[in-house]
């Protein structure tokens, strides 16, 4: 017969276990991730060999940089055989689209381009296309307000094609111009069912903004993160994951908020010895964050 003392103890223990499976059930996992611009050297030189090696550092999935109908001199098909062959998906790639947007250029252009990038991003698997730049000719606002048009008429292009479509921010689109900046116009004017966006930590930590609010105001448009952390003595300068200076576990509480799937480790400069060994390290650091 079960006293009141012991329904009180199991009534706890089962309230815990309750909330502990709630809470594990909802935490998301993220599988580690490596934008491949990091390595882009190392790619160039032996595709075959870096992907090895990067998969024997840990990282499950990779996004792709720069895309001409191949991808690092392979056609899709053959680059998504190297991806299985080490166990790697490509859920997202980056895409030369800015290339095809501002003056000399034709809309016809942008609109092959997009068809091309399409196809092998089915190949791929990969879930998103992402545009990661914009030239500066295209950064002033009036102009960046054609970019902006840009985006919702290709991300409703990739959209219906079954795929989606994301922006890559830098520094400029967080700098004023006459009352504006390019972000706010971006967050504004484009269309959240075909545009959504890919988050850069390092540069929107460098241009001090507001994550937790930006979260609040714009609910799952941020599917994609690069995890990119800052030099402590020269902030223009990145590093290797969990030696600089920017405190991911005050942000990573947010990526529920943030509606993120896939987040990428990124280095693009400033590789203490070579850019293997810092995505070996940044490897090492991350994992731990993830999970």
């Amino acid at each position: 017969m079960t006293n009141r003392r012991d329904f009180i103890r199991q009534s706890a223990v089962l309230t815990s276990a309750v909330m502990m499976g709630s809470a594990f059930t909802l935490k998301p996992k993220y599988k580690l991730g490596l934008q491949l611009y990091t390595i882009r050297d190392a790619m160039a030189k032996d595709t075959r060999g870096t992907l090895a090696k990067i998969a024997s550092y840990g990282y499950e999935e990779v996004e792709t940089y720069g895309y001409n109908r191949q991808y690092y001199k392979h056609t899709p098909a053959q680059f998504k055989l190297l991806l299985n062959n080490n166990n790697l998906t490509s859920p997202s790639g980056h895409y030369e689209l800015n290339k095809y947007i501002g003056p000399g250029t034709k809309p016809e252009d942008l609109d092959r381009y997009v068809d091309d990038c399409i196809q092998g991003a089915l190949i791929l698997k990969q879930t998103y296309i992402v545009w990661p730049w914009v030239d500066e000719p295209m950064r002033p606002i009036e102009q960046f307000k054609e970019v902006v048009a840009a985006l919702n008429k290709v991300g409703e292009k990739v959209t219906k094609a079954g795929l989606q479509f994301a922006y890559h921010n830098h520094n400029f689109e967080f700098i004023e111009q006459n009352g504006e900046t390019g972000y706010g116009i971006l967050l504004r004017d484009s269309d959240p069912r075909y545009v959504k966006l890919e988050l850069d930590l390092y540069w929107s930590t460098f241009m001090k903004q507001d994550l937790p609010a930006l979260f609040k105001k714009h609910p799952g448009r941020f599917p994609l993160w690069h995890l990119k952390d800052k030099d402590k003595t020269n902030p223009e300068l990145h590093t290797t994951m969990g030696d600089g200076d920017i405190n991911f576990t005050k942000i990573l509480p947010y990526a529920a908020d943030a509606g993120v799937q896939h987040m990428y480790v990124e280095q693009g400069n400033n590789y203490i010895p070579n850019d293997l060994a810092c995505v070996e390290r940044s490897a090492v650091f991350t994992k731990k964050l993830l999970k």
